[in-house]
């Protein structure tokens, strides 16, 4: 005798009624739990889905089943498993597809992913699930449901333009005080098609970020990594993110090594260098991360911190406003050994009084390269790709997005991207062609060469300085946090724990300012080792492995065009680590900058 269990067409049961019922030519005996097909443990070559007794179909003999407790075990697995009786009579029953729930977190944050986790079957195949579990439609389909599910049921209510504006601020940093350097080693023309070329490889990999989160409906950088491989993958992503948001503190606090010396002199008005303690970099540094760093660093919650990204990016809107201005003031050969403000009448004397053969020897320093390569060139597509590191924010963003869809997303990334691309090019262009081969790692500090005292530099650098002064310990809250999530994961709150890693950190990173050269060694390695992995390497093969392959076969071109993603990735990292290197060991480069 074949028995099948009639169950009612809506997925979510009431978790106190089961719609018990048998069709007219499968007549299954009142009580009769022995049954091959129906037991009180786990059913067997069958899948069970729960129904609700009030929707069972008319016509249909039903009653009101309530089981013991020893009868339970039907109810209490029938979430997410359906019981199907074969068709044709003579077929063998299909094993059974067992689905694992996914638990939601009240902030939107999962461990598991939003799609069910599908085990192996006898056959060692792997059976997608027909239908989506319970508890993702309750929490996500429930409001849309013609609407694809979203991260989370948080409900976005950014605007386009302010996620435009909030995007920019994440990938405008320090980067761009060393793009001009970098123009210096490679040329106008080869350092736009390599500043092009990275800018649409970083939208590539945001549609790959896009495209991998909207399957699997995770927001954070990390668990899209957990979800491709598991907790290597976490831990492979967080320490990447770390690594390149301890880069990014080390060149903010390498700036107020260099600039907050200068501002002291120009408001203290001192001529000569001075070897005074309220002078030297080194001491300066250490003061401001106790002093202010360190007291921000400790709150629980960013707060009106938050509020100090837009000033940063204002701040450094009006160092290009700055950069571009002083190109048309500055003369060129700087005089040697002279403050000049730059003012038209100073140049004209000094012009009258160069000879000829340095006059010659001007106007060849002066003219600018299109293209250039030598061993400094390594440190250009490391500092390009520095400047343009975004990927950790754009899950967070897009989540907070009013309306969201991966369309409107994308536009948001390819607008910010373009909107940086030109800064950054205005930037590099105008400084290089301010000082030429004489410009520095440090874009702000050249500038000394010209006028110490000069107000408007002054203005800038008291700018710049209070931005990244304030955005250090909104950049040292996301390394705190990825490294409370891989040591202490389980454990609740401490204070003395929460002071002890912020403390750690800024030591840490103060003594690589200390003893770093230069700023260009910073944007060197982390621009080298992590942003690559974070732009190329990483969107890359996550896309490989969380798009399914009966949406897209391992050989079909996007996924084929992911893999050579992430292998120029690859070669890039491997290629710019090798040069600087060699520059290191060799000593013979020109780091720029020393100071």
């Amino acid at each position: 005798m074949r028995s099948r269990l009639a169950l009612s067409q809506h997925p979510c049961p009431s978790p106190s009624t089961l719609y018990v019922g048998r069709l007219p030519q499968h007549g299954l005996p009142r009580g009769d739990m022995s049954t091959p097909g129906i037991r009180t443990g786990k059913p067997q070559a069958a899948e069970v889905e729960c129904a609700n007794l009030t929707a069972a179909p008319p016509g249909w003999p039903h009653r009101r089943d309530t089981l013991s407790q020893r009868r339970r075990g039907v109810i209490s697995d029938c979430i997410g498993v359906r019981a199907s009786a074969p068709r044709g009579g003579a077929r063998a029953m299909e094993a059974p597809v067992q689905t694992e729930m996914v638990e939601l977190v009240p902030n939107g944050k999962h461990s598991e992913g939003l799609l069910p986790v599908v085990t192996p079957t006898a056959g060692n195949q792997r059976v997608e699930s027909p239908r989506r579990s319970c508890v993702e439609g309750e929490g996500f389909l429930q409001k849309s449901p013609s609407k694809e599910p979203h991260f989370t049921d948080f409900e976005g209510k950014t605007s386009f333009g302010m996620s435009v504006f909030n995007l920019s601020n994440a990938i405008m940093g320090s980067g761009i005080l060393g793009l001009a350097y970098a123009m210096a080693n490679t040329g106008i023309i080869l350092f736009l098609f390599l500043l092009t070329a990275i800018a649409l490889l970083s939208s590539y990999s945001i549609h790959l970020l896009l495209k991998s989160s909207g399957i699997v409906g995770i927001r954070a950088y990390e668990q899209l990594g957990y979800r491709a491989f598991g907790m290597p993958g976490k831990l492979a992503a967080a320490l990447a993110i770390t690594l390149q948001n301890i880069g990014a503190m080390s060149s903010y606090l390498y700036i107020i090594k260099s600039e907050l010396p200068l501002v002291i002199r120009a408001f203290l008005n001192l001529q000569d260098h001075t070897s005074d303690w309220y002078v030297n970099g080194n001491y300066l540094v250490i003061l401001v991360s106790v002093i202010v760093i360190l007291p921000l660093a400790l709150m629980r919650q960013l707060g009106y911190l938050g509020y100090s990204s837009g000033f940063s990016l204002s701040c450094m809107v009006f160092f290009l406003i700055a950069v571009i201005y002083k190109k048309f003031h500055v003369p060129c050969p700087l005089p040697p050994n002279s403050n000049t403000t730059g003012n038209v009448s100073l140049t004209e004397v000094i012009k009258e009084e160069v000879p000829l053969e340095v006059e010659t020897e001007a106007a060849a320093f002066c003219t600018p390269s299109y293209f250039t390569l030598n061993i400094q060139t390594a440190y250009t597509i490391p500092i390009m790709a520095f400047a343009f590191v975004c990927h950790p924010e754009v899950l967070p963003i897009y989540t907070e997005l009013k309306d969201p869809s991966k369309r409107k997303m994308q536009h948001i990334s390819n607008l910010s991207i373009a909107v940086m691309y030109v800064m950054y090019f205005l930037a590099a262009l105008f400084g290089y062609l301010t000082f030429y081969d004489g410009v520095e790692s440090e874009l702000l500090h050249t500038y000394n060469k010209v006028d110490p005292f000069d107000v408007l530099i002054l203005c800038v650098r008291v700018a710049v300085l209070t931005a990244v002064t304030l955005t250090v310990p909104i950049v040292l809250f996301p390394v705190r946090r990825a490294i409370q999530q891989m040591l202490f994961q389980s454990q609740e709150f401490s204070w003395l724990r929460h002071t002890l890693i912020a403390t750690s950190l800024l030591i840490c990173i103060n003594l690589l300012v200390i003893f770093a050269p230069t700023i260009l060694g910073i944007f060197g390695i982390i621009g080298a080792t992590s942003a690559p992995c974070l732009i190329f390497i990483f969107p890359a093969i996550f896309y490989f492995r969380i798009v399914p392959t009966e949406k897209e076969p391992a050989r079909s071109t996007p996924k084929i065009l992911a893999l050579c993603f992430a292998v120029l990735g690859l070669l890039l990292m491997t290629m710019s680590l090798s040069f600087i290197i060699i520059d290191w060991v060799s000593g013979t480069g020109h780091h720029g900058g020393s100071h």
